[in-house]
């Protein structure tokens, strides 16, 4: 993967295994390389920025990658039944789930539905943490840091809900590695490692 991220980055991609005889190779059974829950933000397609192809990634999203029984009832499915030895939990800059987490704090927080308020409120603690618990003002706080903050919670979070990813964690057999995504500049960079001896986004 960070190969790929990396022509991507360059402007170099192959875009590799996503042709016919992909399409027809892959279609009886999946074998990804690795899972990856990411933002469901429309600049954060997975396959593209890390230069892959059709059966390559085994993608869970949604808005701010924030953990839910779905999401841990995906990834369980690629690590128990799939098998794949990586999860990467990409987050990114610009995050509308971290600004708006950070927004809903101060004195003149805009009216959210349920469902979002629900969505961002896994982000607060993070929010609190960079204001130092102090009260918040949205204008000074650092979504970037709010958003590296939030990564490490999703990765703790998961491996708190999760005892098949823990005990694959303490086995051996696989890695969780959290890694925060650049827009403009394309590139993805590992923040935190968790098990294979912290391994490489390779």
């Amino acid at each position: 993967m960070e190969h790929g991220n990396e022509r991507f980055v360059t402007g170099t991609p192959k875009h590799p295994r996503q042709d016919v005889d992909r399409r027809t190779e892959v279609a009886p059974a999946q074998f990804p390389h690795a899972a990856l829950f990411g933002c469901s933000d429309s600049r954060l397609a997975a396959e593209i920025i890390f230069d892959m192809g059709l059966g390559d990634l085994f993608v869970v999203r949604n808005a701010g990658q924030v953990i839910s029984e779905s999401v841990v009832g995906s990834l369980e499915y690629a690590v128990g039944v799939l098998r794949v030895p990586l999860i990467v939990v990409l987050g990114h800059d610009e995050c509308g789930a971290v600004r708006a987490a950070i927004d809903s704090q101060g004195p003149a927080a805009p009216q959210l539905s349920p469902h979002i308020t629900n969505l961002i409120a896994p982000i607060l603690p993070a929010v609190r943490r960079v204001a130092q618990y102090r009260r918040v003002d949205p204008e000074a706080i650092d979504a970037q840091a709010v958003g590296r903050e939030h990564l490490r919670d999703t990765i703790s979070e998961l491996l708190e809900s999760s005892e098949m990813i823990r005990e694959a964690v303490a086995a051996g057999t696989l890695a969780i590695v959290g890694a925060n995504y650049q827009l403009l500049e394309g590139r993805a960079v590992p923040d935190v490692a968790v098990g294979l001896e912290n391994a490489p986004v390779g």
